[in-house]
């Protein structure tokens, strides 16, 4: 099955290509616009992306709007997460603002919904995965983006965090590895 995936992020890309078996995602074509990500929940925005992309491509297109929610924060940066720091802000920036506004130890959840549409037979379908952890003293780790280095994964006994599990490790406890699942079963069931 052959799926376009509604970003321009390489990373995302390679990252949901190798957790849909059986699929071959592709990058959104140049000149597909995107509609931008106000919508109120993580659904909202992967659904509204996944229409444009279908509709502007005529193919099958999934999108994912994904983030990080922290307690203390009464669950902010929630679907704010790329942009909390400022509309152009970097990976840096918004992690220098979680480490300064949620304390170390709080809770924190990554969430990822994903969204299929498909336009020549009409279906959609949203899948959320979740992945639930606590705020690193300290940000450690290469590995992984964004949030990561500040993200210490409940079902990983080892204290490590996001950025220094190896890929395979990450992606089986991830969100967006636990909703490509989710989204991989429901697809090979239909």
């Amino acid at each position: 099955m052959r799926l376009v995936l509604a970003t321009r992020n390489d990373h995302k890309v390679r990252e949901l290509a190798g957790l849909l078996p059986g699929c071959v995602v592709e990058p959104l074509p140049a000149g597909v616009e995107l509609p931008p990500e106000d919508g109120a929940t993580f659904a909202d925005n992967a659904l509204a992306k996944a229409r444009a992309a279908a509709a502007a491509t005529g193919r099958a297109a999934i999108a994912d709007d994904s983030g990080i929610c922290a307690a203390a924060l009464g669950g902010e940066p929630g679907v704010r997460s790329a942009r909390w720091a400022g509309e152009r802000a970097t990976d840096a920036e918004n992690l220098a603002k979680l480490l300064a506004e949620a304390p170390a130890g709080s809770p924190l959840a990554y969430v990822c919904a994903l969204a299929y549409v498909d336009p020549a037979g009409g279906r959609e379908h949203v899948v959320e995965g979740r992945c639930e952890g606590t705020r690193a003293s300290a940000p450690r780790g290469s590995g992984g983006f964004g949030y990561d280095p500040a993200f210490v994964p409940d079902e990983d006994r080892s204290g490590r965090t996001m950025a220094e599990l190896a890929p395979g490790e990450k992606d089986a406890i991830s969100h967006r590895g636990r909703a490509a699942r989710e989204l991989s079963a429901w697809l090979a069931g239909s």
